[in-house]
């Protein structure tokens, strides 16, 4: 997960054109203006390059989908490198980390979504939805940068309870299909979800040596048990023990010695 997303779609097969070159293709056979075209290859872009500094935040920071997607600015800390968790599951708050791979594509993420929270206020809209509450503790807290949704949604919508019009966070669909696409463009014939990401994180947290109470803490588990869960990969079973056959011939049986031998059976070339 580090590094920067390939937009213009760098890994399509070989003699099949790139996303963005399949984009301008027809946007110029419907002979729309260079500027039109411009407009839609920058906004495809920036979906791509959402998609990946969200996923990545699932995988780097331990994140669950929901935790993801409601995640506000004012709760994100560059200087200390860590994001609060805000009701998290089970009500909970905690903190994790921020990857050092996705800060600077962050920080030029929240200045584009700050120029659309100001073109909202010029619109009259610009309020976000507050936690049970704080709207009526802080009336003008619904307005406040802080308060503001780190991947807010394109367009308005209207809250069913309130019928107020105004800007929630991106649809959960949105990453959930970006991931299912990507592993099944990876060739990955494994069940995939959003939630792999976060099994995959705490995965290679233990396998790096980290201690099992730090891991249960970044994860938000009320009980170590649950994250003994991902143990498995430490515990070595049957997948860890070495076969005879592997080991080079060594400790072979007189049966197993007289059957390679007879058959001319090279067990080097068949471990």
């Amino acid at each position: 997960m580090e590094g920067k997303p390939v937009v213009a779609g760098g890994n399509a097969p070989q003699g099949e054109p790139r996303l963005l070159d399949q984009v301008r293709s027809a946007i110029r056979r419907r002979h729309y203006s260079y500027r039109t075209e411009q407009a839609y290859i920058h906004w495809i872009k920036r979906f791509i390059y959402l998609k990946w500094i969200m996923a990545s935040l699932l995988y780097g920071a331990g994140l669950r989908l929901r935790e993801c997607l409601k995640l506000r600015v004012k709760d994100v800390d560059f200087d200390y490198r860590q994001i609060i968790v805000r009701d998290g599951k089970g009500a909970k708050d905690r903190v994790t980390m921020l990857p050092a791979a996705v800060i600077e594509s962050l920080k030029v993420h929240l200045i584009r979504v700050k120029g659309l929270h100001e073109r909202d206020l010029a619109a009259g809209y610009g309020d976000v939805e507050l936690p049970d509450g704080l709207a009526r503790k802080y009336p003008r807290a619904a307005y406040d940068w802080a308060w503001k949704f780190v991947f807010p949604a394109y367009r308005y919508s209207t809250c069913p309870r309130t019928g107020v019009i105004r800007r929630h966070h991106v649809f959960e669909d949105v990453l959930i299909r970006a991931v299912k696409q990507a592993a099944r463009a990876a060739g990955i014939n494994k069940h995939v979800s959003c939630h792999t990401l976060r099994h995959s994180f705490a995965t290679h947290l233990l396998e790096n040596g980290y201690d099992i109470r730090t891991v249960q803490e970044l994860l938000g588990h009320k009980d170590v048990s649950t994250t003994m869960i991902y143990t498995h990969v430490l515990n070595k079973g049957g997948r860890g023990v070495k076969s005879p056959l592997d080991s080079g011939g060594a400790g072979q049986p007189p049966v197993a010695r007289d059957v390679t031998a007879t058959y001319g059976i090279s067990v080097s070339r068949l471990s």
